[in-house]
């Protein structure tokens, strides 16, 4: 169970904030404010389903007795989630706010560090996931 719920979870993450995220912007017709909108939706359905995935992983390894180093990537991850949703989010959302405001201005680093953690959180999960197939 808690190596299902990490591998969906790791997928879930490639495939929105690697493959949607950027693609969304080159699609015909979408705007810098439809991008945002679109952007802040899925973003939040994406962080509620992490949270899901995270709890249901986190429950099933330690109701397993599951420890070392396939909990430590595991508690690596949702450390990362917590931090995105807790402290980085915010930042964006208030820098999407404002350009949906017409604000311009320079581009914000919360969107680097977001993409850093991204990255961070999905080597987290592809090393747990790996280490929870293992017998």
């Amino acid at each position: 169970m808690s190596a299902a719920a990490v591998l969906v979870w790791l997928g879930m993450v490639i495939a929105i904030s690697f493959i949607e995220a950027p693609l969304k912007f080159r699609a015909p017709g979408v705007t810098l404010p439809i991008g945002l909108g679109i952007g802040r939706l899925v973003f939040r359905a994406l962080n509620i389903a992490e949270g899901l995935l995270a709890a249901l992983a986190l429950a099933g390894t330690l109701l397993a007795g599951i420890g070392g180093a396939a909990l430590s990537a595991l508690g690596l991850a949702v450390i990362v989630l917590v931090v995105q949703v807790a402290a980085v989010r915010p930042a964006l959302s208030r820098r999407s706010d404002r350009v949906l405001a017409g604000e311009t201005g320079p581009r914000s680093h919360a969107h680097l560090i977001y993409v850093a953690l991204e990255v961070l959180k999905v080597a987290a999960l592809a090393t747990a996931g790996v280490l929870l197939l293992k017998p």
